[in-house]
């Protein structure tokens, strides 16, 4: 009879500093009818509890317990604004993960932030993929060698390695992050990211080669590379993945995502948690001797309040409530609100108070639900709704200071959230809605460089022909109207480019010889995300006192009523895939 090794796994990835539960919309249809749910899910007390009780049921069934995160703690809420990574390392601690991985947005200020979180932290980061082989020793930030850190070991060429037992075998954990890092984020430039999946194939080979068989990867490659990872390195036996917030299990009930739980690539099955704390992915898994995963069971789990409030324009009586509360206990992805109350305590009487302020700081009152999602899909056949509006305040607020303004272009993970019909608050703003305080740039650039930047800008979010960098590089805009076809030829999928006349109303094409004056973030004239073209801008100048968040709370306090109603979209956009 053939050995079955058991592992119950915890993991969450991208939670982004959202250490209380985060606001949640469902939509629910019954008989025709369509009803909104709005509830509150996940926070760090929240997934603490199911992780203790999962821990348990492991110690009582004799299974073998990993909690990992998959990367992305830091940025996307006030509480990263405030207390940069101290209360993550903080409160992280408090869960106890037996690893996490370094996102990129653990690189978004270089290695300084990176060393204060390793000094504090009492778990492993794992970045198999970052070369400091090339760093400066005697620089303060220096990283190299920190007791916490499991970077890339340049002689051997692979990953360094968490062993962890499993029944009389042994199970090794790799950690592989984007190695487009200076593409997404803003490393030092001594600390290097080599190739991703070079880096695992080696050191899976290496593993292989000492017997060890069970080889579990904790990936911040995204979804998409999470595949092709899985179909070019034989061997793996389990990735744990975060970065394009993938929401694995099947939600259509609520109109949320189908994407399966451990989907398959390769005999390598790959998990995903969500974003923002509102999940916890839990599984049970078998592997045999070899290594490969025979019996996975799981989903994702919201965890939901008790009570939540049901809005349609259908009368909502108590038996419906009734009845959609019934849905969601029978649902196989809802737990509730079970929580850690000594993790409560400690965000409550140490990091809230110090945002207590904010959230009391009514900017304006929203009248409807304006959706954020970073590609257009079959629901949002122009992507994101909000990220249009946040392009808008930047274009008015920049006329409002510079003589000429034709277009706005911003990339669709500059914004963070959905923007949830009711009062919205300085606290909601620039701690989740936009919560990256970059300066805003104006600058001079000729319509050809125009046309390049958008087709590579979609190519990046795309994967289409190119080496992407994730889906957040999409670009959204305000007087800038495009049509992309991604089954054209790489540079033809720019169908047509219209661009404001000087009176802001009328539409015509971009001349490729003209010039033409942008606003953007810091972040996407820098060619960041497949902007590189923005690089040939003819002038490039900082708005003086005026950041992205900065510019949507001036507009929002200003033009309130201008959110009731619906923007022409700019955004015209066929995929190469079906969606």
């Amino acid at each position: 009879m053939s050995t079955r090794y058991a592992l119950k796994l915890a993991h969450i990835n991208d939670t982004h500093s959202h250490f209380e539960s985060s606001s949640v919309r469902f939509n629910y249809e019954d008989e025709g009818k369509s009803y909104d749910i709005y509830s509150h899910s996940g926070g760090y007390a929240r997934i603490n509890y199911q992780v203790d009780n999962a821990r348990e049921q492991a110690l009582d069934a004799k299974q073998a317990f990993l909690f990992l995160h998959g990367g992305d703690s830091f940025q996307g809420s006030l509480y990263f604004s405030q207390f940069k990574g101290a209360a993550n390392a903080h409160l992280l601690n408090l869960l106890k993960p037996d690893a996490m991985v370094i996102g990129n947005h653990e690189v978004d200020a270089g290695s300084e932030p990176i060393l204060a979180f390793l000094d504090s932290i009492q778990f492993p980061l794992l970045a198999g993929n970052m070369d400091l082989s090339q760093e400066i020793s005697t620089k303060k930030s220096a990283l190299k060698g920190h007791k916490n850190l499991y970077d890339y070991q340049h002689e051997q060429g692979m990953a360094k390695v968490i062993i962890k037992p499993l029944q009389n075998k042994q199970l090794a954990i790799i950690g592989i992050t984007l190695d487009q890092m200076a593409e997404i984020a803003r490393p030092d430039p001594d600390t290097h990211f080599v190739n991703a999946i070079e880096t695992t194939r080696k050191t899976v080979q290496h593993l292989k080669s000492n017997g060890i068989d069970h080889i579990l990867v904790l990936s911040h490659l995204g979804f998409d590379q999470d595949k092709v990872l899985a179909e070019q390195v034989d061997g793996i036996s389990l990735i744990v993945g975060g970065h394009t917030h993938t929401l694995q299990g099947d939600f259509k009930e609520f109109g949320l995502s189908v994407t399966p739980y451990g989907v398959s690539v390769n005999n390598t099955p790959i998990l995903h948690a969500g974003k923002h704390a509102e999940t916890i992915g839990l599984a049970d898994i078998e592997f045999n001797a070899q290594g490969q995963v025979t019996s996975l069971t799981g989903h994702n789990y919201f965890m939901l309040d008790s009570q939540f409030i049901l809005e349609s324009k259908h009368d909502v009586t108590q038996g419906v409530y009734d009845k959609v509360h019934e849905h969601l206990k029978q649902h196989p992805g809802i737990l509730w609100d079970n929580e850690d109350t000594a993790i409560t305590k400690v965000i409550n009487t140490q990091y809230k108070p110090a945002i207590a302020a904010l959230e009391q700081q009514v900017l304006g009152f929203v009248p409807r639900n304006l959706v954020h999602t970073r590609l257009p899909s079959k629901a949002l056949p122009h992507g994101s709704e909000i990220a249009p509006w946040v392009c808008k305040s930047i274009y008015h607020e920049s006329k409002r200071q510079l003589t000429r303004v034709d277009f706005a272009l911003h990339n669709a993970g500059g914004v963070r959230q959905s923007l949830n019909k009711g009062e919205v608050t300085l606290a909601y703003v620039i701690g989740r809605l936009l919560p990256f305080d970059l300066p805003l740039v104006h600058y001079e650039i000729q319509g050809l460089h125009l046309f390049a930047a958008i087709e590579s800008a979609i190519n990046s979010a795309t994967n289409n022909s190119v080496t992407g960098t994730g889906a957040g590089s999409f670009p959204y805009t305000y007087g800038l109207k495009y049509c992309y076809d991604g089954r054209k030829p790489l540079g033809e999928r720019i169908l047509s480019l219209e661009v404001f006349d000087k009176d802001g109303i009328s539409w015509i094409s971009v001349d490729k010889q003209a010039t033409y004056f942008g606003v953007s973030s810091a972040y996407t004239v820098s060619g960041k995300e497949g902007y590189t073209p923005l690089l040939q801008a003819e002038t490039q100048e900082p708005i003086e006192d005026l950041t992205l968040p900065l510019a949507f709370i001036r507009y929002l306090q200003r033009e309130q009523s201008q959110l009731e109603e619906t923007l022409i979209p700019h955004v015209h956009y066929t995929s190469h895939l079906t969606f």
